[in-house]
């Protein structure tokens, strides 16, 4: 689980919209539709590069 305080200042690097988290945590998911890209968490840290992330089904 993320800590709600680094949830909030977290944002997409490509939209820059919020994230949210999914699958319990293994991965945080922008909210922004049209971007719609999936961003991994690896050992409770976000990998936040767009190269990594998968677009939502």
């Amino acid at each position: 689980m993320i800590e709600p305080s680094l949830l909030e200042i977290l944002a997409c690097p490509k939209c820059h919209s919020p994230l949210r988290e999914e699958d319990a945590a293994s991965a945080l998911a922008c909210t922004n539709s049209e971007c719609a890209l999936v961003y991994p968490v690896r050992d409770g840290i976000p990998v936040l590069l767009i190269d990594e992330a998968t677009k939502a089904a």
